[in-house]
């Protein structure tokens, strides 16, 4: 005889008690998009709004994972509870996520105060997931003093990520062929803060004073306030300069809340929420309401009976936004 599966509303008081498999189980919900979920996020989504969201991105091999697993370390230290919410790319057969986060983070796993979790990029175009979005909102409304979202360095998520955080790190190295590996990636502009990780490295001090030379020639402007993004070298293996960073994300945090850009940046934030949400109401209800034509289009676009973009035109044809074909 199978088990009753739990309420989500009974989930979520699990949940704001503390309970780590509950929030896990909401996750969980949260990438099925079921939307007897709906009311359980709302109240959860009313109930955030206090953790320090930090997004931290950067290209593949920086080392963001065990910059993220060392700050997570120090901040434990310092009596502060963490979530981290791994944005892993997606495989586009089972949906799952690539890499596991338990294992790159294996020495916090057993800490009580810390709340890790993959989550797949699926539906999302390679960028943040709604169920990412949702499951920050389960450790924020939980009590969790920060949040950690980190993306795997590549595509569109490095862009999104500075519209759904606080606070955005970018992560470069030393010795990845190229001096500034976020000019490469396009998210240069995105960052609050720089990290140089693996400064221990004797290339090191090259890449710290490139970055610091382009920051110079460009000081970032967010919104009426001026914040210029600090560098700030780290080194995981030897643990040093995270005092420092830690520093400086209670800079940007208090410059946020003393500046008009905090107050714009939440409200981007909010908007972001909004279209995400409304793109994945939208694409559900088009496949919906659309799937018998979808087949038939699908079947002469496949015998060349007709174009792509004669394809798509027809399927978009009678189509309104209440998904009513």
């Amino acid at each position: 005889m199978m088990a009753t599966p739990v309420r989500s509303d009974a989930l979520v008081e699990r949940a704001l008690a503390g309970d780590n498999a509950a929030m896990a189980r909401l996750m969980s919900r949260a990438e099925a998009a079921s939307p007897e979920c709906r009311p359980a996020f709302a109240r959860l989504y009313a109930k955030a709004g206090r953790s320090r969201v930090i997004g931290i991105t950067g290209v593949p091999g920086s080392g963001k994972s065990t910059l993220v697993s060392m700050l997570t370390l120090k901040l434990r230290a310092l009596g502060k509870r963490v979530g981290i919410i791994a944005v892993d790319p997606s495989s586009p057969y089972s949906g799952g996520s690539i890499m596991g986060d338990r294992i790159r983070m294996s020495e916090l796993v057993n800490d009580e105060g810390v709340f890790i979790r993959s989550m797949a990029t699926r539906g999302a175009h390679g960028g943040m997931a709604r169920a990412s979005l949702e499951a920050v909102d389960v450790l924020d409304a939980a009590g969790f003093d920060y949040v950690v979202i980190e993306t795997v360095g590549v595509g569109q998520a490095e862009v999104e990520i500075a519209r759904a955080a606080h606070t955005v790190v970018v992560v470069s190295a030393p010795g990845l062929g190229d001096d500034i590996q976020a000019i490469k990636a396009g998210i240069l502009e995105i960052a609050d803060i720089h990290v140089v990780s693996k400064c221990d490295r004797s290339d090191a001090n090259r890449t710290i004073s490139d970055l610091k030379a382009m920051l110079t020639m460009g000081l970032s402007l967010d919104g009426s306030s001026l914040w210029q993004p600090p560098v700030v070298p780290t080194s995981s293996a030897k643990g040093e300069g995270f005092e420092q960073l830690i520093e400086c994300l209670d800079r940007h945090s208090q410059h946020m809340r003393n500046s008009s850009a905090g107050q714009q940046r939440l409200r981007r934030i909010a908007e972001f929420r909004m279209l995400k949400t409304a793109e994945d109401l939208l694409a559900q209800r088009f496949l919906d309401a659309r799937q018998s034509t979808l087949t038939a289009i699908s079947a002469r676009l496949s015998d060349r009976q007709i174009s792509p973009y004669q394809a798509a035109e027809q399927l978009l044809a009678g189509f309104n936004l209440q998904g009513q074909a």
